[in-house]
């Protein structure tokens, strides 16, 4: 993290064909979640992921970071390729952040978002010097240099999302996994978290996968939005935008702006996805 542009590493993440079922809950037969879904990942960049509730976000995002739940095989079938080759468990390149924070109590800011480095890979990876020197800049960066003394109970909601997003980016990853980071915090606050998140973004470009429900922060912050389909899951729609970011306020009034809404609104609500998708105002 420097105030110029870090370079962009390169990265490559492909989902081939990705089938994944469950055990039904009757314990006859199983449920399929996710029906052949291919997505391909070939540089940085923010992508969204948008899809009503339970079609299989999670699940997706999930694999991409190689989590496997115990006692299911994930996936079912079809291939997870990390830089070409397969991946078959938890994996260095990506770190995930949740909508549950889970900023450690007991630590207060600054040893929360030094944690990583606490754990046998990374302090040998990172030497000491390096690992305080990423801090410093991540606590100056998410604003909370002055609050780093401070434990989480002391904090409000967006300043603990800010713990975790620097946690999570002090690691340098090429692969950042974000699962409805914002959704918990009020619209000023999520609006500035926004906002934070392309800042980082721009100072050191990674892959961001992101899972949302809210259409407009799709749309503002996303140079690719993915909308997943359900029962089971698959790819509804997939599209670029060229508009630059920040994307003002005159751009979400274009009419671009306006037909790229309607247009994920219809997948989803074609999905079965109404009073779950969120557009804000």
């Amino acid at each position: 993290m420097t105030d110029a542009a870090s370079p962009a590493p390169a990265v490559s993440l492909e989902l081939r064909d990705i089938v994944q079922e469950y055990p039904a809950a009757d314990g006859q037969g199983v449920n399929r979640v996710v029906d052949g879904l291919s997505l391909n990942f070939d540089r940085p960049g923010i992508n969204m992921l948008l899809g009503p509730s339970g079609c299989g976000k999670s699940t997706v995002l999930r694999m991409m970071g190689g989590v496997r739940p115990i006692g299911v095989t994930t996936p079912t079938s079809g291939e997870v390729l990390l830089d070409g080759q397969p991946c078959h468990g938890a994996h260095d390149d990506a770190v995930m952040v949740f909508q549950r924070y889970a900023n450690r109590p007991d630590l207060n800011v600054r040893e929360n978002v030094a944690f990583p480095f606490r754990l046998a890979l990374w302090r040998k990876r990172v030497p000491v010097a390096e690992a305080r020197e990423r801090v410093d800049r991540l606590l100056e960066a998410v604003g909370l240099a002055d609050k780093q003394a401070l434990l989480p109970s002391q904090l409000s909601g967006g300043q603990n999302q800010r713990v975790a997003l620097a946690r999570a980016l002090v690691l340098e990853p090429r692969i950042l996994l974000m699962d409805e980071p914002f959704g918990a915090l009020d619209a000023q606050t999520r609006e500035e978290m926004q906002r934070l998140l392309v800042e980082l973004y721009n100072r050191r470009p990674c892959l961001v996968v992101f899972v949302t429900h809210d259409v407009t922060e799709a749309l503002v912050l996303g140079d690719r939005v993915i909308v997943m389909s359900s029962s089971p899951a698959g790819i509804a729609d997939d599209f670029s935008i060229a508009e630059p970011r920040p994307r003002s306020a005159t751009w979400q009034r274009t009419t671009e702006k306006t037909r790229l809404e309607e247009r994920v609104l219809s997948h989803l609500h074609q999905a079965g996805a109404r009073g779950q998708v969120r557009v804000t105002l």
